[in-house]
């Protein structure tokens, strides 16, 4: 997929010309380890949701919610700024200073005696994270020469799948051993020494002189907080309440803002015409739309396993190995799949399998683990055929100088997706767990009101523990149909407008 035709002249530019690693594997290596942490941090969170919800820090509903995604929002929003960053001052040195970040907020986070200070070291650690995944990209295209390029990027991106499943199965190893302080405690030295791999191991790169856009990037992260902020707060405060209208109609008006800002500017941080590209915009959606569903299932997965299916800490991380079967064995596989049938036909069927092994889940939540198991297969194939075909698309539509901007384009979508899909999945949850739970056991409340957690309505009513947790399991069973819903719906539009772009392309070419 060729781009260059409708980036804007600001965008064009000589390409920097950087000297391949001597050890592009060892490269490779080190990129992959340091997207697994981040990634797998966002999963192994979910492990420790019971936990935390037991804990003497006595998180509400839309506090554990927060919890989860002060570091997705935090990463989702900072990843382009924090790519331009690398771009400008060093890919190298922005990917060891954000795994520094990283461990620093992990050590706050593993110290917290109350809720407002664990968000902040959450937020703390999502700044690192977002200094993390797109430089790391970075790092690797400038590594690696252009024959290879393909073949690297598309085992990157599977890392990316993987990393949430190995997040999954770490945090559950080390969330049995103790409790959930351990997980921050544990991920610290990892981090560190992953800096001091990059320091060791990773090449520098050159540079450009383009002014970095510090209001464009403030108000864009602005805006994806706002955006947030009124889905994560709409069941608890109302969707009708001034709140969450407020918040909604402040990210529509600071999209707009960023949009005028950048279309004004020379060197915009991320130029608002690229997504004229109907490519452009459909792999996008897609990146977005598949870690809405990933990580919406990990957080509604790590508590059901455990409450649902009885399975411990550990056993629940590993419950998810599954789904890496088919991404470890199929993503080096995809771009020789894409070159013989088409980006429009690799896509499309990943998604179709996608939506089908979340279906599936859902109608085996009453079924033995190994019917489960088998779905999580499916969801694994499709998400190895989809990654690194849409990473592929995404980072084709700009040039190498702007890998930083590339992978922060990347990132944001998927970690957008990502905190979109707890958000969204987790309101789901909540407000279907309240309604059965009322309709089933309407004499269990908690402070006057309907539990909104597990937690809370077995410590109200320990006696009634079957009847909460089949009000939770089919709760779950409804939210995961829905998002396998929404990731159907989304596909037939990606697909529709990539046809709409091949049969534009054809006919200009006529």
């Amino acid at each position: 997929m060729s781009s260059t035709r409708a980036v804007p002249a600001s965008m064009d530019g000589s390409h920097e010309i950087d000297t391949p690693a001597r050890h592009p594997g060892w490269v490779l290596a080190c990129v992959s380890v340091c997207t697994i942490l981040v990634v797998g941090f966002v999963a192994s969170i979910n492990l420790a949701v019971p936990k935390l919800a037991a804990s003497g820090l006595h998180p509400s509903a839309s506090q554990l919610l927060w919890i989860v995604d002060a570091y997705v929002v935090l990463f989702a929003s900072l990843v382009i700024p924090a790519g331009a960053v690398g771009d400008r001052f060093g890919r190298k040195g922005a990917l060891i200073a954000g795994l520094v970040i990283f461990a620093l907020g992990s050590v706050v986070s593993a110290a917290a005696g109350a809720v407002p200070v664990m968000l902040i070291g959450r937020a703390v650690t999502g700044i690192g994270a977002a200094c993390v995944l797109p430089n790391a990209l970075a790092v690797l295209i400038h590594a690696t020469e252009p024959a290879r390029r393909p073949r690297a990027i598309a085992i990157w991106a599977g890392m990316t799948g993987i990393g949430g499943v190995i997040g999954n199965v770490g945090g559950g190893a080390v969330l049995s051993a103790g409790s959930w302080r351990w997980l921050f405690i544990a991920v610290a030295p990892i981090a560190a020494g992953c800096a001091l791999w990059v320091a060791l191991g990773a090449p520098r790169s050159s540079r450009h002189d383009r002014p970095l856009d510090l209001p464009a990037a403030v108000v864009l992260t602005l805006a994806i907080l706002a955006l947030l902020l009124g889905i994560t707060q709409g069941p608890e405060r109302g969707w009708a309440g001034a709140f969450v209208i407020g918040s909604f109609a402040a990210a529509v008006v600071l999209f707009g803002a960023w949009t005028v800002m950048e279309l004004r500017v020379a060197h915009p941080l991320l130029d608002p015409r690229l997504f004229k590209i109907p490519e452009l915009r459909a792999a996008s959606l897609g990146m977005l739309i598949v870690f809405f569903g990933m990580f919406g299932f990990f957080y509604l997965n790590a508590s059901l396993m455990q409450y649902g299916r009885g399975f411990t800490v550990l056993q629940a991380g590993l419950g998810v190995v599954p789904m890496t079967i088919p991404v470890v064995a199929l993503a080096r596989f995809v771009p020789d799949l894409v070159r013989r049938y088409g980006q429009r036909t690799v896509i499309g069927v990943a998604f179709v399998v996608i939506a089908c092994g979340i279906y599936g889940l859902a109608t085996a939540l009453h079924h033995g683990y190994l019917v489960y198991a088998c779905w999580l297969v499916v969801v694994g194939t499709g998400t190895a055929l989809s990654v690194p075909a849409l990473t592929a698309a995404i980072s084709g539509a700009l040039p190498p100088r702007q890998a930083g901007v590339a992978g922060g384009l990347q990132s944001t979508t998927r970690e957008f997706g990502s905190a979109l899909g707890v958000a969204v999945i987790g309101t789901l949850l909540t407000a279907r767990f309240t309604r059965h739970l009322s309709e089933v056991t309407p004499d269990v409340t908690s402070g006057g009101r309907t539990p909104g957690t597990v937690a809370e309505a077995l410590a109200a009513a320990p006696g009634r523990h079957d009847a909460v947790i089949a009000a939770y399991t089919a709760s779950a069973g409804t939210a995961l149909k829905v998002v396998a819903a929404l990731v159907l719906v989304v596909a037939v539009l990606i697909l529709a407008e990539m046809t709409w772009a091949a049969h534009r392309t054809r006919r200009s070419g006529d």
